[in-house]
């Protein structure tokens, strides 16, 4: 029984998703840009996950690109760890061939979103059309949002921790339950029968339910019967 859960596998709850749908749709039209985005991390891919719905956005929720050698501006922030900004991609070498410049959005300011357990979520980001630095009110915007997310995602992660802890508990007291029961015992052999009519000996079933592990020894009433001698106890020596 564990309690550890794989953040990947954590469902968003449409109440989030309505949040960072705000979230998106007001950053896009604060900062006058095409495009909001939180981008997620699913497997090894990299996916548009919230995507504001504000005029000349070309990106989907859905889309989705590998994200390891993808050349996204994404790809460097959870690379990094660490804020990205690109005022304009086509003066910059290292940019001027990344694949969003396809889309026109030659300009980026994003950071990265991390699970409480240090994995990665992905990156908030906002993408222009043309060249702009974005101001630091602007960054202090997007850096607000992404500790907004971030707090969200912490809690999401501990209910979820929770509710795994508390099934495992459950699990345990269930088997507690099963090791209350009348358990039927031959009277010669001293084999157990389980619930599914078949015979064990006694320490496999016990094992079974509760992981504990037998080592054998012998008995001195059964050492003085089988061999003649009586063995010393430990506290005698």
């Amino acid at each position: 029984m564990s309690s550890e859960i794989s953040p990947g596998s954590i469902a968003i709850p449409d109440a989030m998703l309505k949040d960072w749908q705000s979230v998106v749709n007001i950053l896009a039209e604060l900062m006058h840009v095409p495009a909001g985005l939180i981008m997620r991390v699913v497997d090894s891919d990299i996916e548009v996950f919230v995507s504001s719905q504000s005029d000349g956005n070309p990106y989907t929720p859905g889309d989705k690109e590998v994200l390891v050698g993808s050349g996204l501006y994404c790809e460097t922030v959870l690379a990094k760890k660490h804020r990205l900004l690109i005022p304009n991609a086509l003066r910059d070498e290292n940019w001027k061939n990344n694949p969003d410049i396809k889309l026109n959005m030659i300009s980026y300011l994003g950071y990265p979103i991390v699970w409480p357990d240090g994995a990665p979520f992905g990156t908030i980001c906002v993408l222009d059309r043309k060249e702009n630095a974005y101001s630091e009110t602007y960054e202090q915007l997007l850096l607000k949002f992404q500790g907004v997310l971030q707090s969200q995602l912490e809690l999401l992660y501990v209910n979820m921790s929770l509710g795994e802890e508390n099934k495992s508990l459950q699990e345990l007291i269930e088997e507690m339950s099963t090791l209350r029961e009348i358990v039927p015992i031959c009277s010669f052999c001293k084999n157990i029968r389980d619930d599914k009519g078949f015979w064990e000996k006694v320490e496999f079933y016990i094992t079974r339910y509760t992981g504990s592990v037998f080592s054998h020894g012998i008995c001195p009433a059964c050492a003085k019967e089988h061999y003649g001698y009586t063995p010393a106890k430990l506290d005698d020596k």
